[in-house]
């Protein structure tokens, strides 16, 4: 994976003094590593600082992430009571995923539940996924799915995981002969430009930590050609 895409920044979706939830553009890093290229953190960080003319250290809780190649919603916190409360609410399953995927195989059948037990690979940066708990550090992992549309041979699949796996939405679609469009680590035929695959957070939906409303937040669809004709979906 080069480096994130610059002609691409992160979106804004939603902000408050307690959380600042943005569109990640794939092929950016949400927390800093070796490679020493701007992540989301560090450029959300920035983006606080500037606003709000804060001297020192900005505070940004990071609550989950996405892989480097996806794109999509992001929750970070502004404060430590909406970190532990965020954190609270992914552990207890009460925040509600829902991703758009574009697979090049139609889903057989066009909707139901994928059920499969996963354990990931640090060392090759990879999850497995067998239909029988076969490893004993796999873990059960769940998602439903739907076909939302076709073009083509372009599906686009929504898909709301009921768990939170490493690779989880890639190695189960795969599993299954659907691998994701520039997913080669698991099976597409050609990668995409930039490494970047087409998976895509469209929304997170829960209670707010702190204000205690319903929350919702929508992320727009990646510009790229073959997002692009699916654009009417949204």
């Amino acid at each position: 994976m080069g480096s994130a895409n610059m002609e691409s920044l992160p979106e804004v979706l939603y902000e408050d003094n307690h959380l600042l939830i943005v569109n990640k553009p794939a092929g950016w890093l949400v927390q800093g590593d070796e490679s020493g290229d701007l992540s989301l953190v560090d450029w959300a960080k920035q983006y606080i600082k500037h606003k709000y003319q804060k001297p020192g250290d900005v505070f940004l809780g990071l609550v989950h992430r996405l892989d480097r190649p996806v794109s999509g919603v992001v929750v970070l916190t502004r404060t430590s009571k909406a970190l532990s409360r965020m954190n609270r609410l992914f552990q207890e399953r009460k925040v509600e995923k829902i991703y758009w995927a574009l697979v090049r195989t139609a889903p057989d059948p066009l909707s139901g539940r994928l059920i499969h037990y996963i354990k990931k690979d640090p060392r090759k940066n990879r999850s497995h996924a067998w239909d029988r708990p076969r490893h004993p550090e796999a873990k059960k992992a769940e998602l439903n799915y739907r076909l939302k549309s076709r073009i083509g041979q372009h599906y686009l699949l929504e898909i709301k995981p009921l768990t939170g796996r490493p690779h989880q939405i890639r190695a189960q679609l795969a599993k299954m002969g659907w691998p994701i469009h520039g997913d080669v680590k698991y099976g597409s035929a050609q990668p995409n430009p930039q490494g970047t695959i087409h998976l895509h957070c469209r929304a997170l939906s829960f209670t707010h930590p702190v204000r205690k409303e319903p929350l919702t937040c929508l992320a727009p669809l990646p510009t790229d050609p073959l997002w692009d004709l699916f654009k009417n979906e949204e």
